[in-house]
């Protein structure tokens, strides 16, 4: 199978379960922004040395894929009724992420003062991950006012951006690498 169909040439792709949109539709800016999430989540994973966030990350990258689909997939509820099912983000992965939160922040001095996005390599890469994972948000919530999401995904988006900044804390912290603080001038 060739990577390229000549399909979308005109401005137009597919979507799950055959209708054609314009690449600039709502539903394609967001999936497009999850899946440039987890891009940059891929450039994360490359530069971390620490096992447990990479493991982590890489059960993240999974649970986007199925966010990608869903995403793509429209009238999901009639779908799934139909037994044409795409992948859904399980509301368990909400909670998993809570849980890494809860675990990670253990580790972490509280916050006195905001700090910049920087650090360690590792570190910087979350962060940019969190400004993309609200970008994605923000473009599913939009789809959201005219098209069904399902509240779970919009609410795992919300939830990844609290868990990447709180990882990217942590690479910092375990790297001991101090956090830029941001001072007022």
């Amino acid at each position: 199978m060739k990577i390229y169909t000549r399909t979308g040439d005109e401005g137009e792709t597919g979507l799950f379960g055959g209708p054609r949109v314009r690449k600039d539709a709502q539903r394609v800016e967001a999936y497009g922004a999850v899946d440039e999430l987890n891009a940059v989540l891929g450039t994360a994973v490359a530069a971390l040395d620490d096992s447990d966030l990479r493991g982590m990350l890489l059960e993240i990258q999974s649970t986007l894929f199925d966010l990608g689909g869903e995403l793509a997939t429209p009238e999901v509820r009639e779908r799934a009724e139909a037994g044409q099912l795409a992948p859904q983000v399980p509301v368990q992965s909400i909670e998993q992420l809570e849980q890494w939160i809860d675990a990670l922040e253990e580790e972490l001095e509280p916050l006195t003062q905001f700090i910049l996005p920087g650090g360690a390599p590792a570190a910087a890469s979350l962060h940019h991950a969190r400004t993309v994972c609200r970008r994605a948000e923000r473009r599913a919530v939009t789809l959201a006012t005219s098209e069904e999401v399902s509240g779970v995904a919009l609410r795992y988006l919300n939830r990844l951006s609290d868990f990447l900044f709180v990882a990217a804390r942590a690479v910092n912290a375990r790297a001991g690498v101090e956090e830029p603080r941001w001072t007022a001038r």
